[in-house]
Parts: C-alpha cells; sequence; structure tokens
C-alpha cells in the first residue's frame, strides 16, 4: 500500500471481517491493534475514518468496540484505500526521461501499465468476505510446526530485489 494509513486501515478491516458474525462480536481498539501490532493511538483514528465512511461501527464503553458496519461481502479493499490515498495522476515515467506517452516509452512501459492495472483490479475485485473466519497468526513469533497460510506467508515485499526462486 502507499501509506501506513492505508495498510492500518485494511488490517484493521481485515481483522473485523475475521470475527464478523452478523455484527455480534466487536473488538477493542486494543484487541485490533495488539493481533496486528498496529499503534492503539493511530489506530483509534483510522477507525474513526472508517466510521465515517460507513465501514466500521463503533460503540463506546464497556462490552463497546468496533465491528464492520456492513457485511464484509459489501466491503471492498479499494472502499477503504480511496479514503486514504489520493488517485495517482501522475505520469512521469518511473525510469526517467519525461512524460509516458509523449515519445519514445521505455523499456519497461508495458509491463509497468500491467502492473498497475493489476494492481487495481486486485483492489477493487477483493472484498473483506475474504478473510471472514480466517484467525489472525500469533504475533508473539511463536511456530507449532504446522504449515498453514498464515506461517507459510512471506512479505510482499522482496529483500533482494531478485524474485526468488
Amino acid at each position: 500500500m502507499d501509506t501506513r494509513q492505508t495498510a492500518t486501515a485494511i488490517a484493521a478491516a481485515s481483522r473485523l471481517a475475521e470475527v464478523w458474525d452478523e455484527g455480534k462480536t466487536r473488538l477493542s481498539v486494543t484487541e485490533i491493534a495488539e493481533s496486528r501490532n498496529l499503534q492503539r493511538p493511530f489506530l483509534a483514528k483510522i477507525l474513526t475514518v472508517l466510521s465515517q465512511a460507513g465501514i466500521a461501527s463503533g460503540t463506546p464503553g464497556p462490552g463497546g468496540g468496533f465491528m464492520l458496519a456492513k457485511p464484509p461481502r459489501e466491503i471492498r479493499i479499494y472502499d477503504i484505500y480511496r479514503l486514504f490515498e489520493t488517485e495517482n495522476v501522475s505520469h512521469a515515467c518511473p525510469f526517467g526521461g519525461g512524460i509516458c506517452g509523449q515519445g519514445e516509452p521505455c523499456p519497461r512501459h508495458s509491463e509497468l501499465v500491467d502492473v498497475q492495472h493489476a494492481v487495481d483490479q486486485l483492489l477493487y475485485e477483493t472484498t473483506l468476505e475474504r478473510f471472514v473466519g480466517v484467525e489472525a497468526a500469533p504475533s508473539d513469533g511463536t511456530d507449532d510446526g504446522e504449515s498453514t497460510p498464515a506461517s507459510r506467508r512471506r512479505s510482499f515485499r522482496a529483500s533482494t530485489g531478485r524474485p526468488s526462486r
């Protein structure tokens, strides 16, 4: 994601989707923060934005907490993304040399366009329903030795800049 706000918002909303049970279960800011290793004060601000946008719903006080404001199948990742990101209207070539569409395209132009299209499509087509019933992996670094999707998960960021083989 482009910003820490966007990543935090998607992390929080996906956690609320994991426990979705037609809105009976509510999670406190502390519970969400601890399950996703997020900073509580920052998360509280993000949850306020999600609530104002109709994505989350919060109830203060004992027994309160946050839940999704509507079923996860009705919330696209794009709905969250657009709350925190401006549309990228820059046409500058990331390899330098000017503006895309003016003159000869750079050697990687078509591949970059394809990547951006794939990301846009993923954000638009993926709903929070994908997370329903999926419990967060323990964040304490423990490993029970079983191979689960969460334990096989790797960062999408390459550590060396080279594809792994």
